[in-house]
């Protein structure tokens, strides 16, 4: 696998910017399947867009899945610093920077696949939920979403980010993953398929408990998960794996 640093200018955010990026590299024995598979990998409130290389063992992870599933899959891990994976207020648009201009840069700059089964999208904690929303807001972008420790409940963290998710319908028609999932599943749009991790002793638990009950009858392929753990990087450095078997296996319940 090759591990770059990207830099480039983002028109919708008005800055340079950088992202980290692993691509599979070919190998005199093997040439790597064109164009790749690509997961936005997306990080936590109190992270950037290094945390993922730094704390898990992701690029192993996926030069090792794809040697024995004969796969080839790249991962994109942008910087969204404290936006909750939002449009906020102040005109910094994180949003639409990553559901589409960084989409469109990335898959100009390298050899991904442009296919929506060919796009997914994960995280952990702020990242669970910008993952999913990604998958509820873009379903024709994203085939799959993964939450790790989520931080699902967009109404319960109201007053914590009261300047990201604001008092007002238009604000929980596009954040709040409970309406964008009931808006997608009374449509006829194409439906990710979900996967939700959390540990019994992560003060998130309820928010993804509450979750879980309410995309149950829904007409989605969802799978829920959870065992003992709290909000660290051990777990989701293990789940992280998990999180690409669901991806990968569709068959796999």
């Amino acid at each position: 696998m090759a591990f770059l640093n990207v830099n480039f200018k983002s028109h919708v955010l008005g800055m340079d910017y950088s992202a980290n990026v692993i691509l599979p590299q070919s190998s005199p024995e093997k040439i790597r399947k064109k164009p790749y598979k690509t997961l936005y990998l997306l990080h936590g409130l109190s992270d950037d867009h290094t945390a993922w290389s730094r704390w898990t063992s992701i690029e192993r992870y996926v030069a090792d899945y794809a040697e024995t599933n004969d796969l080839s899959l790249a991962v994109v891990m942008p910087n969204a610093h404290k936006s909750f994976y939002a449009d906020l207020k102040n005109g910094d648009n994180y949003f639409t920077f990553i559901s589409d201009e960084l989409v469109s840069i990335m898959e100009d700059m390298f050899p991904l696949s442009n296919k929506r089964e060919d796009r997914y999208a994960a995280g952990l904690s702020m990242g669970g939920y910008g993952a999913m929303k990604l998958g509820l807001s873009c379903p024709e972008k994203f085939s799959v979403a993964a939450s790790l420790s989520g931080a699902l409940d967009a109404e319960r963290l109201r007053n914590s980010f009261s300047q990201i998710f604001e008092d007002t319908d238009e604000s929980r028609q596009k954040n709040d993953l409970f309406l964008l999932a009931e808006k997608l599943n009374k449509s006829n749009q194409p439906k990710p398929r979900l996967y939700v991790w959390c540990g019994t002793e992560d003060f998130l638990y309820q928010d993804n408990i509450n979750f879980k009950n309410f995309m149950d009858g829904k007409n989605f392929e969802f799978k829920y998960e959870e065992s003992p753990g709290d909000h660290q990087w051990f777990y989701w450095d293990m789940k992280i794996k998990t999180a690409l078997e669901f991806i990968f296996n569709q068959n796999k319940n």
